[in-house]
């Protein structure tokens, strides 16, 4: 195989022309046959696959500067980089990462996982590169999805200062930019880089602008020039930020793509290449469900299907299913989604009440204000978004929503750990963040009932609410507690003596485990269901003084601005003779692994916890 033969960055450079497209078949095969076992991103790299042999061809990834958007397209770049070995152990604990990785190799010059970003962080690896002197090209990857991100035209905006070159590749998967307008846009792609084109017209302004009025001439064809090329160059929107535009081009053809890599690197400033790309390419069922095959569990190879079938509902289904409900009941419910309508549950709201649905694309902060906006004339928004991704929405949040306490609910998927995604994606900051912001409401379900329970409840809050529930399988335990929620006030599900667990959310569950190896181990528990992140019910925690002497908070969020600290702060203000144990995540970045692995590494499984409440207290555990 002549994958065999690439095991470090550069190799690809030692193949002969006919191997590479061989090469890329192989390499195909090779993400196939390991994503279906280890689970990752599988539509984006199968449609990246030529665009990253290419620019590997052009480029030498250790010394010049590729940039991934997002980073989960990256795995074609790691197999070209010397870690094809490594991909057994893709997204697990003390494997390599699904996301570029400066810690992994020299290669990854610039950690990524959220959109938008690789402009600005291209942007400024080119700006160093002319203040320290060095030479090295820089490169950002963006796909047209991420191009629904203001952050990417700040960017823009600020890189037409730049006088050396920086280049952009848009990937371009759906053809949102535009349609390839034939030879013209080639032909004019080719000749605006040549040097002796660059050369005449820096020769022809000069000679202009030594002549009387000259500047007005100038003036005069560039107006006529630009009026051309509106028509005749589909990238004029490039054009006028000060971006030389090129394209578009054939992202699977490796030969056309070299070609214009090339001829943008010959640009002094910015120029963006528009290759055109297929995401799935190569694989029948990724090709038909690209979104399905986004990010995909270990999958059938045959025929595309999960290997192991849920049989219960996860939280975002039951999220889903009580959209829909509502969706008959209230008029006025209008849900938004940051491209991410299936993921977060919303597609089925979407197909039945598609003028009250609304994605805004990956514009975060944009759906705050949209739904803020929405909710000031008397519409009833809910904003349905993972847990990392809120957290760059934090501005709007605070000054668009909660200043004027407008009632807009926040439906926070994947809040907690999130397993194999790593760093970028673990949820575990949001009630620190959140609770931060005066006439926010946080809250957090123990199990599927009770989310249910909470939705229909903050609709009719006329407030500022986030509601947080965690990835995976919705917990029906406890389903014959299900007192009547009361605005700021838990649920006190076994009230004893001596040892109280004030848990909030996913963390009912462990609580629940706990207290039951507390009693075998002859010590009795009250276990409270906490409900309120914010407001906390303070009345409660006073009242437990009387007949408790250590009160145990669990929750699924870093310490650091979390509920243990607003309760061991409260405690100590009111003087209550209760000790205070806070069981929570650490203030640290979690990295990639199972769910299960990521609680023991920090401490969060129920024998852990059940140890340090036995130590705390003085007991054998």
């Amino acid at each position: 195989m002549i994958l065999d033969r690439i095991s470090s960055a550069n190799d690809v450079k030692k193949l002969e022309k006919d191997e590479i497209p061989v090469l890329c078949s192989e390499i195909r095969d090779f993400l196939i046959r390991h994503i279906s076992e280890t689970g990752g991103h599988l539509a984006s790299n199968l449609g990246v696959v030529e665009l990253t042999v290419a620019m590997h061809l052009c480029f030498d990834p250790t010394k010049d500067r590729l940039i991934w958007d997002v980073g989960h397209q990256s795995y074609t770049h790691k197999i070209l980089t010397g870690r094809k070995d490594a991909f057994d152990r893709l997204r697990k604990e003390g494997g390599i990462s699904g996301f570029p990785k400066s810690e992994e190799s020299i290669c990854d010059p610039f950690n990524t996982g959220h959109s938008s970003t690789s402009i600005s962080a291209g942007l400024g690896l080119a700006a160093a590169r002319e203040l320290t002197g060095e030479d090295y090209a820089v490169v950002s990857v963006i796909g047209d999805g991420a191009l629904t991100g203001g952050m990417a035209y700040e960017a823009m905006n600020n890189a037409s200062k730049l006088k050396q070159n920086f280049i952009i590749v848009l990937n371009d998967n759906k053809m949102s930019i535009s349609e390839n307008v034939g030879g013209v846009s080639t032909y004019l792609s080719g000749i605006r880089t040549a040097a002796f084109y660059r050369g005449l017209k820096n020769g022809v302004k000069e000679s202009l602008g030594s002549f009387p009025h000259g500047e007005k001439i100038i003036e005069s064809i560039s107006r006529t020039k630009n009026s051309i090329k509106q028509v005749l160059i589909p990238g004029m929107y490039f054009e006028n930020m000060g971006i030389i535009y090129l394209g578009p081009v054939d992202g699977h053809d490796v030969q056309a793509l070299t070609k214009i890599l090339r001829e943008a690197r010959k640009v002094d400033g910015p120029v963006l290449v528009h290759a055109v790309t297929k995401k799935g390419k190569g694989y029948l069922p990724a090709e038909r469900h690209p979104e399905r095959f986004h990010g995909a569990e270990p999958f059938d190879i045959s025929t595309g299907l999960p290997k192991e079938h849920r049989t219960k509902p996860n939280y975002t289904d039951i999220f889903s299913t009580v959209m829909r409900k509502l969706g008959d009941r209230e008029e006025k419910l209008v849900a938004i989604t940051a491209a991410m309508a299936e993921g977060t549950g919303l597609k089925r709201f979407r197909n039945l009440f598609p003028e009250r649905f609304f994605d805004v694309g990956i514009a975060e902060g944009h759906a705050v204000t949209f739904a803020a906006a929405l909710a000031s004339r008397g519409l009833k928004p809910v904003v349905a978004v993972y847990s990392s991704f809120l957290q760059r929405a934090y501005d709007q949040i605070l000054h668009d929503v909660c200043i004027q306490s407008l009632p807009v609910v926040f439906c926070i998927d994947r809040a907690g750990l999130v397993g194999s995604d790593g760093e970028t994606h673990q949820g575990i900051f949001d009630i620190s963040y959140l609770g931060s912001i005066p006439n926010m409401t946080l809250m957090a379900p123990k199990n599927k009932w009770e989310l249910s329970d909470m939705m229909k409840f903050a609709l009719a809050l006329e407030k500022p609410v986030a509601i947080r529930y965690p990835k995976g399988e919705a917990w029906d335990g406890l389903k014959e507690y299900r007192a009547k929620l009361a605005y700021g006030k838990s649920e006190v599900i076994f009230e004893e003596k001596d040892i109280a667990l004030f848990a909030y959310g996913s963390m009912v569950k462990t609580a629940a485990a706990v207290r039951e190896g507390l009693i075998e181990k002859g010590r009795t528990a009250t276990l409270i269901n906490a409900r309120f992140a914010k407001p906390l019910d303070k009345d409660l925690l006073r009242s437990l003084e009387k007949n408790h002497s250590l009160l145990v908070v669990l929750e699924e969020n870093v310490r650091s601005g979390g509920l243990g600290e607003q309760v061991e702060d409260f405690v100590l203000e009111e003087g209550l003779k209760l000790h205070v144990l806070s069981i929570a995540l650490p203030d640290a970045y979690i990295e990639h692994g199972s769910v299960q692995e990521q609680k023991e590494k920090t401490g969060l499984t129920t024998d852990q916890i059940l140890k340090r409440i036995l130590d705390f207290t003085g007991k054998d555990a």
